[in-house]
């Protein structure tokens, strides 16, 4: 695949050390355990097609244990808002956070909004549904309601074709909560922001490792790749080039389902704990 052309530069894609943990996590929305304090943040998330600092902090941080992927979310947000309140209604037509997971031939899509309603989406590469196994398994039936073909957002000709998109399908034992410093949809007042923490238990994610037969946990020194979005309903006024989308690693193009673009994510069997410096690589 490095012949090929993306939109991102590989040098410019980030790397993140994701530690292990022994600590109960909580999954609440208040990211207050001490693991999520002493663990890495992401730098600042950018703006996905130009790679410039938006107006507000965005920060990510990925942990793990045997059982389970957890990822958090910080959103510095002055008017903390959200309408939608049914499961996998159209996430990003609110002000939300996305977090995407790639395996070698399929990828899986999750959104949140600040009342904590979920959209989903698993995505095969239409070329790898035979080849990789995908059509044996019945959760991936193409005949079945909810299935539908897709091409991309904003990058249409990805070298890999098009993929298959399983809007039907859950994330098995998904657990997610959100946290809002301040006042939802009370627009008289000024709020902090929102956090979010999610947890994905290893057995969920046979269906990405499949492939490639990765190891459920990792194994130390293992590379995932995973990134971290952020889309809001408005844009900062000119002259700044907001495009109204941000992301822990930019795509460089108006399209978040680009694998190749997502940072590159070594997992460490050294737990957080141990981490002498917080934050440092």
């Amino acid at each position: 695949m490095k012949n090929l052309v993306f939109p991102c530069p590989e040098e410019k894609i980030l790397h993140y050390t994701a530690y292990r943990i022994d600590e109960h996590i909580t999954i609440d929305g208040h990211l207050d355990e001490e693991c999520w304090k002493i663990a890495p943040r992401s730098s600042r998330f950018v703006d996905l097609l130009n790679g410039r600092i938006p107006i507000y902090d965005t920060y990510s941080s990925i942990l793990w244990d045997d059982k389970n992927l957890y990822v958090g979310f910080w959103v510095e947000e002055p008017l903390v808002t959200a309408t939608l309140t049914k499961r996998d209604s159209l996430i990003y037509n609110d002000n939300d956070v996305e977090l995407f997971i790639a395996g070698r031939d399929a990828y899986y899509e999750f959104e949140i909004n600040a009342f904590g309603t979920i959209y989903e989406v698993f995505f095969i590469w239409e070329e790898a549904y035979e080849k990789a196994g995908y059509s044996k398994l019945p959760e991936f039936k193409k005949d079945k309601p909810g299935v539908l073909p897709f091409y991309g957002v904003g990058f249409k000709n990805h070298p890999r074709g098009p993929r298959i998109g399983f809007w039907n399908w859950d994330f098995p034992g998904l657990k997610s909560a959100v946290y809002v410093d301040g006042t939802l949809n009370d627009n008289s007042d000024r709020d902090r922001g929102w956090t979010v923490e999610i947890a994905l238990p290893w057995e969920g994610m046979k269906a990405l490792a499949m492939p490639d037969n990765r190891a459920l946990p990792p194994k130390d020194g293992d590379v995932w790749r995973i990134n971290c979005f952020r889309f809001n309903q408005y844009k900062e006024a000119p002259p700044a080039q907001d495009s109204g989308g941000w992301a822990w690693s930019p795509h460089y193009a108006w399209d978040s389902h680009i694998p190749e673009c997502f940072p590159f994510i070594h997992f460490s069997t050294q737990k957080v704990t141990e981490l002498k410096n917080p934050g440092e690589k």
